[in-house]
């Protein structure tokens, strides 16, 4: 019993024997709203002619939805690999300000946790672990099990839509918007005060600014570090103000 809780002490986390049901519980909406999404990705790859084996080991290795359905899309056009890294790159970058925000309540955990931790890192478990840590009661075992748990949920249904592309085309069932309703479903679940609802429209203003004007994706970072900038700075003035009154 005493190398058990010394276990869970070095962890920081809670000791429940409910932790994995809760974990799973917290993963299971995200993990419905990725089948659709997962199905899209395996036709798209499917058409772009990669195998169901190719699919699954990319879900396996890159997991990262954008990621693959920009590489999927890229590789349909015919682009090289120098160019599809890069972009993908790009567009990913955002995990950095991410993997930021969770740096906190994952504070004092072992190198061996936070590898496997943010390798599960996506912006759908990101917005779940976060609001879970904000509200309280969360620790990492359960935050680990919605990385873990997504991700599986990912690769079945990458698979699936890989196995099935030959018999569902790629525009079906409106599947190619899977992707877009998604991040408007995380970003709608942030909203929880002006403060965010304020930072959101500034960054929406910021992209679309950037989109007529950067060419590629770059945009994207661009818009994420400047709207996370914009947040920053309109709640130090709101600590500013409340220290002054």
């Amino acid at each position: 019993m005493t190398h058990t809780n010394n276990a869970a002490d070095e962890a920081g986390q809670d000791i429940s024997p409910g932790w994995l049901r809760e974990g799973l519980a917290a993963a299971a909406p995200i993990a419905l709203g990725y089948f659709p999404l997962g199905m899209a990705m395996g036709v798209m790859g499917q058409k772009a002619g990669l195998s169901a084996g190719m699919v699954t080991l990319m879900s396996l290795l890159v997991y990262a939805g954008s990621a693959q359905f920009i590489a999927v899309a890229m590789l349909g056009t015919g682009a090289g690999p120098g160019a599809i890294i890069l972009t993908t790159f790009v567009v990913n970058f955002r995990h950095l300000l991410m993997s930021f925000a969770l740096s906190v309540p994952l504070r004092g955990a072992r190198r061996g946790f936070l590898s496997l931790f943010s390798y599960g890192i996506t912006d759908e478990t990101f917005a779940v672990n976060m609001t879970r840590f904000r509200q309280g009661g969360w620790d990492r075992r359960r935050a680990l099990v919605v990385n873990e748990g997504s991700h599986l949920a990912w690769i079945s249904a990458t698979t699936c839509g890989a196995w099935a592309g030959a018999f569902i085309p790629a525009g079906a069932f409106g599947i190619d918007y899977a992707l877009v309703a998604m991040f408007l479903c995380l970003l709608v679940f942030q909203l929880q005060g002006r403060l965010y609802v304020l930072t959101a429209l500034a960054t929406a203003i910021l992209a679309v600014t950037l989109y007529l004007f950067v060419p590629g994706n770059a945009y994207v970072v661009l818009a994420s570090v400047g709207g996370a900038t914009i947040g920053f700075l309109l709640q130090k003035r709101k600590n500013h103000t409340r220290r002054a009154s």
